[in-house]
Order: C-alpha cells, then structure tokens, then sequence
C-alpha cells in the first residue's frame, strides 16, 4: 500500500517515535512524505520514503493530487489541533480523503488503530478498489 505521512513542525518528533514503534509494519509498504518528515523519519528509522517537497513549497499540495488521483491508500497526518494557520492544510487534506475513501489518522491514536489493522489485513479492501496500486 501506499502510505503518506505528514506532521506540523511541533508533531514531527511524534511521528519520528510512531514510525520507528512501528517500522515493521511500515518497512512493507510504500511510503511517501513532505520532505522534513520524510527525511526526519527516514533518517531515524532507515526507513525508505519518496520525499516530495516541503510544506512551504508544495509538498501538501503533491500529496494531495496523489490522493485526488487514488494512488496514496493511507494517510497519517499529525495535526497541531491549536495551530490556526494550519487548519486550511487539514482540511484540505482529510476532505481530498473522504472524497475518496482514504483512511485518515490525524493523530497518533487513531494512526495506530490503522497501523495496527494495515497489518491485520483490515484495510485489504484498498487492493480491491485499486488493484492499480497493489504492492
């Protein structure tokens, strides 16, 4: 599957530890970034991840046409909930998911929930709709 993680600067430490608990499950799947997170993650976990832009130069922006196109199945996208002039971002991102029936965790709780079902199984159903994308 194909797996886009994002993070507001004040979450990035938090999506560095989520990924290196969980770079088993992840190492599986294709993964893709804006480009401080990607690097930030790749970096500390060895993780493989195509970085895209940074935020401030695109890189949402480069997920999100992704996602308008049904190539991501999966996005974590840590949110500063108290952050005002990210909120546009957010939504951007979670309607572009919802308009396409892409699993969505904007915080660590529910990222687990779906890490933790991505390797159950649980979201095999993105191979059926998009046998395109099966890995």
């Amino acid at each position: 599957m194909n797996i886009a993680l994002m993070s507001h600067d004040n979450k990035k430490d938090l999506m560095v530890q989520f990924c290196t608990a969980y770079a088993g499950i992840l190492s599986r799947h294709t993964l893709y970034a804006t480009n401080t997170t990607g690097h930030m993650v790749s970096e500390s976990t060895g993780l493989n991840i195509h970085c895209f832009l940074s935020y401030a130069h695109g890189g949402s922006q480069q997920i999100g046409a992704r996602i308008a196109y049904n190539e991501i199945d999966l996005v974590l996208f840590f949110c500063d909930p108290n952050s005002e002039s990210m909120a546009e971002d957010v939504t951007y991102i979670s309607r572009l998911c919802d308009q396409n029936n892409i699993p969505y965790a904007s915080n660590i709780a529910t990222a687990e929930m779906l890490i933790l079902g991505l390797a159950r199984g649980d979201l095999d159903w993105r191979d059926i709709v998009n046998p395109k994308n099966t890995h």
